[in-house]
C-alpha cells in the first residue's frame, strides 16, 4: 500500500503560523492606536472647547459686564473707545481673535472690527437662548456664510462662544468671543501626543509579550499534526499488514484445506471407491471440514470477536485464549473485575491483547501464557506474560517488519486515550507487556 499521501494535507509551518500572528497583532495594533487617536483627539477638542466656554464665561463676567455703562450701550464714541482699549488690553490676546457685543434687536453695539459696530442683523436660537438665560454660554463652529461674519472669511475656521451679559441697567445683552479653531485642534494634537507613547507603548509590549507564547502554541500545533499523521500512517500501516496476513492465512490455511478436499472428492466421484474408501473418505472431509470452520471461526475473532459488546471482555478473552491454545500453547486466563470496564477501554484492551497474542503465536515460541484483565484503581489493566525467546528491547523499534508494528499502533493508540504500553523483554526470558488505560 505505501506509505500514506494525502494532496489536500499540507504541514504547518510554524514562521507562516507566527508570521500570521504576528500580521494579525499589528492590525489590532494599528487599528487600537487609530481608535486611541481619535478618541484622545476628541477628548482634546472638547477640554480645549470647554476651556474657551471658560475663558469667554470669565471675561463676560469680569471684563465685559462691569464696563457695560449706559454711555456704552448707547454707542457713544468716547465711551466704545475707552470699552475698546480695554478689550485689546484684557481680552484679546492668544486664540481669541474677535469679540462682539449685542443687544436684544440683534444690533451690534461694540465690536473689535469698527465696520461692524451699528449693524443690525437677526440673532439665531441659540443666541437668543443664550441672550435670555443670563450667565449660561454656548458654543458652535462659526458659520462664516452668514453676513455678520464675513471679515472673519480670512480666518478660514473659528470656534464662536457666546455668554449671556446685563448691562448696568439691566439690559440684556449678548457678548460673543471667536477663538481660531486651530488651537483647539493643536489641542486635541497635544492630548494625542501625550497618550499615544504609553498607550502604544503598552500595546507593543503586549505584543511581543505574546510572540514566545504564539511560537510555543505553534510548535505545539506543528508537533500535534506530525503525530496525527504519525499515528494515522501507523494505522494505515497496520491495516495493510492486517490484511496481507489474513489472507496470507486463508491462502496457507483454509483454501488449502478446501483444495485439497475438493481433490479428494473428485477422485472419489471420478474412480470407483469401495464402500469403505468411502466412509473414511467422508469421516476424513468432515474432519478438515471441521478444522476449516475454526481457522475461520479463529479469523473472525481476531479481526472483531463478536461477543465483546454482548458478553464482555471476560468471553472475548476466552475466545483468543481458546485460539491459541490450538496452536500447543498453555494458556492461563484471569479476569478479575474485567466486566466493569466500561466497553470503549474493554475494546481497546482486546485490541492490545489480539496484537499481543497475535506476536506470542507468530515468534516467541512460548509453551505458557498469562492473560490477565483486571481493573484497578479507576484504570483498566491489561498483562500478556510469555515465557517464550524473547528478544532484545533496544531493538523494538527496528522489529516493525517482524510484527511490531502493530503493536507500535496499539501504543500510540493507548497514548491518545490517555494510558500507556510498556513491553519488556530479554532474549531468552520472555515478553511481559502491560497496558493501562484509565477508566
Amino acid at each position: 500500500m505505501g506509505r500514506l499521501r494525502r494532496a489536500d494535507s499540507k504541514p504547518i509551518s510554524t514562521v507562516g503560523l507566527l508570521v500570521r500572528f504576528t500580521a494579525a497583532g499589528l492590525i489590532v495594533l494599528l487599528s487600537l492606536a487609530a481608535l486611541i487617536a481619535f478618541v484622545a483627539r476628541q477628548a482634546g477638542v472638547e477640554q480645549a472647547t470647554e476651556s474657551a466656554r471658560q475663558v469667554t464665561y470669565v471675561t463676560a463676567r469680569g471684563v465685559v459686564e462691569p464696563r457695560l455703562d449706559a454711555a456704552v450701550i448707547a454707542g457713544q464714541p468716547a465711551a466704545l473707545t475707552a470699552f475698546d482699549q480695554a478689550m485689546r488690553k484684557y481680552v484679546l490676546q492668544g486664540s481669541l481673535v474677535r469679540v462682539k457685543l449685542w443687544n436684544a434687536d440683534g444690533r451690534i453695539v461694540y465690536s473689535d472690527e469698527p465696520r461692524l459696530i451699528g449693524q443690525q442683523f437677526p440673532l439665531g436660537p441659540e443666541e437668543q437662548e443664550a441672550l435670555q438665560r443670563q450667565g449660561s454660554s454656548a458654543s458652535e463652529v462659526s458659520d462664516l456664510s452668514r453676513p455678520e461674519n464675513k471679515f472673519e472669511i480670512p480666518y478660514k475656521k473659528l470656534l464662536e462662544v457666546y455668554v449671556g451679559v446685563r448691562g448696568i441697567n439691566g439690559e440684556p445683552m449678548l457678548f460673543e468671543a471667536y477663538f481660531q479653531y486651530q488651537a483647539v485642534t493643536e489641542a486635541g494634537q497635544a492630548a494625542w501626543q501625550r497618550f499615544a507613547p504609553p498607550s502604544l507603548g503598552a500595546l507593543l509590549v503586549l505584543e511581543l509579550v505574546q510572540i514566545p507564547f504564539a511560537w510555543s502554541l505553534a510548535r505545539r500545533v506543528q508537533r500535534q499534526q506530525r503525530d496525527r499523521e504519525r499515528l494515522l500512517q501507523h494505522a494505515v500501516d497496520a491495516s495493510d499488514a492486517e490484511r496481507r496476513r489474513i489472507a496470507g492465512e486463508l491462502h496457507d490455511g483454509v483454501v488449502q484445506e478446501l483444495t485439497g478436499l475438493n481433490y479428494a472428492l473428485d477422485a472419489m466421484r471420478l474412480g470407483h471407491p469401495t464402500d469403505g474408501q468411502r466412509a473414511e473418505l467422508i469421516a476424513d472431509s468432515a474432519s478438515r471440514l471441521r478444522a476449516s470452520i475454526g481457522s475461520l471461526r479463529s479469523l473472525l475473532v481476531d479481526i472483531y470477536p463478536p461477543n465483546l459488546a454482548e458478553e464482555g471482555l471476560t468471553s472475548a478473552l476466552a475466545e483468543l485464549a481458546a485460539g491459541l491454545e490450538r496452536t500447543g500453547v498453555e494458556v492461563r486466563l484471569e479476569t478479575d473485575g474485567a466486566e466493569d470496564l466500561p466497553p470503549a477501554v474493554a475494546a481497546l484492551l482486546f485490541r492490545t491483547a489480539q496484537e499481543v497474542v497475535r506476536n506470542v503465536a507468530a515468534h516467541s515460541e512460548a509453551r505458557s501464557v498469562l492473560i490477565k484483565a483486571s481493573r484497578v484503581d479507576g484504570r483498566g489493566v491489561l498483562i500478556v506474560d510469555d515465557d517464550g525467546r524473547g528478544f532484545d528491547e533496544s531493538r523494538l523499534g527496528e522489529r516493525s517488519s517482524d510484527g511490531h508494528l502493530g503493536l507500535r499502533s496499539i501504543g500510540d493508540l493507548l497514548a491518545e486515550s490517555g494510558g500507556t504500553l510498556t513491553v519488556r523483554a530479554a532474549p531468552g526470558q520472555g515478553t511481559r507487556v502491560e497496558a493501562e488505560v484509565p477508566v
